[in-house]
């Protein structure tokens, strides 16, 4: 069975040859005649018209109800029903149809019509616009009319049948259809059996410390092929194309005011399985949360100091003092990878400390100092242990990652070690502690002293990098995350 299914009205709108693509009648696909259940397809549901009631109103209802995706939606038919149902979006469109306009040197002169195949203008100078239009009306065919004025304007934004398309027009719309199924990057004489799901990895190739270096971006991959799973690398540009794919899996350092966040929320509306989802991203990114979570559930963590701007004074930071003593260290609630952490020695230090914090965030932290030589992370999954690793404090300095003035960043070493063999009780406070935030990719930060094991921080998104995490399990590391996605896919598939 073919990853995308077309449906159209009737056969002879169907005027190319793709092997890789079923191409079925609407009076076939309503009636579910010889159709495999092996696996759901992608259907692009090319019919004449979608309005409510017609057969291509029916193929997109049922498309949902089979537990197969269809382009477009039944939400997305009724959003392009009437103007005023798609009215709020046209201000940023118009806006951004008049900052086109301005940088083209020879801009088409009166109104004029604009083709937007599968996310791509027929004149490819609009085609910013066109993604915008396709990110928020999921039709595989439209027809934008635009008025010409002192700017110009969206007179309508109407769907298009297949039957619609100009004999002139036959080749962009099959190197649309190609570009967005990805066919032009499958070789057919390969003898790879095809695969059966994908998956999308979110990465930014220019983050300096990234979840997952370059080499386990490639072990990912590998590990896809060898499971059938066709691994493709997205940047934040690719937005609009989440609904593409099976699963989404962020290997960029997330944030709520970010387009991880949004990624999580995309993927999520799609009903897509994602690591990490939405709400790991907002439990783990704010250290407020994650204390009074610990706190909670009575898990051992550093003596922590939740400290409020609100008629900050010295008076505060006495009695942080009288709890934790000093040296104390103080944290911004969102920070990542070392940053947004001051160790105070004293009062005037902690003072100058939370002034610089507070101005970031309403509420910080002081937390007792724990020196050690090392923290633990474990890496749960799902619930499940799958790595253990200690990372060596920075030399000379009181962090895992040590941040210069002058912007680089020196890092500790590391010792990476058999689940296993880590201590039995560091693997099992881990495991509770990842347990109160979900069910998904996550890793549990601790300290071991005489006094015992304390909680840290449970982070999402964390660190899978090529000799590190993966120094004893090597590409079984990879496989176990990729077979996870396979499960997550089979359910959403039959949920």
């Amino acid at each position: 069975m073919a990853r995308y299914a077309i449906v159209v009205d009737r056969r002879s709108d169907w005027k190319w040859n793709i092997e890789e693509i079923d191409v079925l009648t609407a009076n076939d696909y309503l009636v579910n005649k010889e159709r495999p259940t092996r696996r759901p397809s992608r259907i692009i549901n090319l019919c004449r018209f979608y309005t409510y009631l017609t057969a291509g109103y029916y193929c997109s209802l049922l498309a949902e109800a089979r537990g197969e995706v269809p382009m477009p939606t039944v939400a997305d038919i009724l959003d392009l029903s009437k103007r005023s149902l798609y009215a709020f979006a046209l201000p940023d469109l118009n806006r951004l149809l008049e900052s086109t306009q301005k940088r083209l040197a020879e801009p088409p002169l009166g109104d004029f019509e604009l083709y937007i195949f599968f996310g791509i203008a027929d004149d490819r100078r609009f085609n910013r616009f066109a993604a915008e239009v396709f990110d928020l009306f999921r039709y595989p065919l439209l027809s934008v009319q635009i008025r010409k004025g002192k700017a110009w304007q969206i007179r309508s934004i109407k769907p298009m049948g297949l039957h619609q398309v100009p004999d002139s027009y036959a080749d962009f719309f099959e190197s649309s259809l190609r570009a967005y199924t990805r066919l032009t990057k499958r070789r057919r004489t390969s003898r790879k059996p095809s695969a059966l799901y994908d998956l999308a990895i979110l990465y930014n190739p220019n983050e300096g410390m990234s979840p997952s270096n370059e080499g386990a971006l490639k072990r990912f991959i590998q590990a896809g092929e060898a499971l059938r799973v066709d691994v493709e690398l997205l940047q934040a540009r690719d937005y609009h194309r989440i609904s593409e794919y099976d699963a989404l899996f962020l290997r960029e350092t997330t944030a709520l005011n970010h387009h991880t966040f949004r990624f999580a929320r995309k993927a999520e509306a799609e009903g897509i399985p994602v690591i990490d989802d939405s709400k790991s991203i907002l439990r783990c990114t704010n250290k407020v949360y994650l204390a009074e979570l610990l706190a909670k559930n009575k898990l051992p963590a550093p003596k922590t100091v939740i400290l409020n701007r609100h008629k900050f004074d010295n008076s505060k930071i006495a009695e942080a003092e009288a709890v934790l003593g000093y040296p104390m260290v103080l944290k911004i609630p969102d920070g990542s990878f070392s940053r947004g952490m001051y160790k105070a020695n004293n009062r005037a230090e902690a003072v100058e400390a939370a002034t610089k914090l507070f101005e970031h965030s309403r509420l910080i932290l002081a937390q007792e100092f724990m020196p050690t030589d090392y923290d633990w992370r474990i890496g749960i999954l799902n619930g499940k242990p799958i790595f253990a690793c200690q990372y060596l404090m920075a030399r000379k300095h009181w962090q895992i990652v040590n941040h210069k003035a002058d912007g680089k960043a020196v890092v500790g070493g590391f010792h990476t070690y058999p689940v296993s063999e880590a201590p039995a009780q560091v693997v099992e406070i881990a495991t509770k502690a990842a347990s109160l935030i979900g069910n998904s990719l996550y890793g549990v930060d601790l300290k071991q002293n005489e006094r015992g094991i304390f909680v840290i921080e449970v982070n999402d998104n964390p660190n899978i990098d090529n000799g590190v995490e993966d120094k004893v399990l090597k590409g079984e590391l990879y496989t176990t995350i990729i077979q996870e996605f396979i499960r997550r896919i089979d359910i959403s598939r039959t949920a």
